[in-house]
């Protein structure tokens, strides 16, 4: 089983050796790996092999193939959760920030599963044995409620939903800059970017994709959002909004960890880079979750708090330290 891509060198790029910049581009990419593909004649450039030290140009199409790493069955790992609620058929909870939902190359423990399976040994099987229970999932730097399926039929009845874009879902998100309107939609196609594939880009002729936002708290220089996709790609949000220029507060691949609104005096930026350095992540969190439940059959909703380094920046935001 191999994984094929078309990396295109974006226009701009310094020299760099092909095997470092493909290391840095190629989504769970080891440099022992790279250069063993270089060698094997697995990377093509314009449709040429050529050696670990090709100096990559801009323009240039590397084609790349890779195996695809063997999967194992996930273990049981004693790691705590905050379950928001449980029956027979489902678990609501609340992932923190830093977790990873399931396992995958390179991080094969310590995941949301691990520690599902710990908890619950009865989990659904359609995603297979490094997904059990995994319905949908959340990035491993955002926060917020996620639905577990402990059965395979409750899993296909959640999917269903998923899939119609009937499931309720709530973001509550820090944002850079000022909204002039009070709500709004965003409407841009994403694809996975051709120039660094860790990355989704908005890219005509991509799938299609609806970000729904409408304004919760106004600051200086930041908002507060409320946000509700209507459909559900991959970095959605993040990608929505970096393309609108309001990237999310502390988000380190869609220019969220750059100031780019205000602030004007030393004072303030010196208290945004240390509020930075408090949230070396993405303020996005998933705040609310509703469906129908595949059990009884009625609507249901649960909602969470946000989480402790949001909560403290808010705070931080309404007595005007920020």
């Amino acid at each position: 089983m191999t994984r094929e891509f078309t990396i295109v060198v974006p226009a701009g790029k310094k020299p760099e050796r092909i095997d470092q910049f493909l290391t840095h581009h190629v989504e769970n990419a080891t440099r022992n790996k790279v250069q063993r593909a270089i060698r094997t004649g697995a990377v093509l450039v314009n449709g040429r092999r050529v050696r670990c030290s090709h100096q990559v140009a801009p323009g240039e199409e590397i084609h790349v193939t890779l195996p695809k790493p063997p999967v194992h069955d996930a273990l049981a790992e004693e790691i705590p959760l905050e379950i928001v609620h449980e029956d027979e058929r489902l678990i609501v909870v609340n992932k923190p920030a830093g977790m990873v939902t399931h396992p995958a190359y390179g991080n094969m423990s310590g995941t949301l599963v691990n520690a599902l399976l710990f908890h619950c040994n009865r989990l659904s099987s359609l995603n297979g044995p490094t997904r059990p229970g995994i319905v949908h999932r959340l990035d491993k730097d955002t926060s917020g409620l996620m639905v577990v399926a402990k059965d395979d039929e409750a899993h296909a009845h959640l999917a269903r939903q998923f899939s119609r874009r009937t499931i309720d879902r709530e973001y509550w998100a820090i944002v850079w800059g000022q909204f002039r309107q009070q709500s709004g939609t965003i409407e841009a196609e994403l694809a996975r970017s051709r120039s660094d594939r860790k990355k989704m880009a908005v890219v005509a002729g991509g799938k299609p994709a609806i970000t729904q936002y409408a304004v919760l708290e106004r600051f200086e220089y930041l908002t507060l959002l409320q946000l509700k996709l209507k459909t559900g790609r991959t970095h959605q949000i993040r990608v929505h909004l970096s393309h609108i220029n309001h990237p999310v507060f502390g988000d380190p691949i869609y220019g969220g960890r750059r100031i780019a609104w205000g602030p004007r005096t030393a004072r303030q930026r010196s208290e945004v880079q240390e509020m930075l350095r408090d949230l070396p992540r993405q303020a996005l969190h998933a705040k609310t979750v509703g469906f129908v439940h595949p059990g009884s059959g009625r609507p249901v909703l649960f909602d969470s708090d946000l989480p402790e380094d949001m909560a403290r920046m808010l705070s931080l935001l309404r007595a005007g330290r920020l």
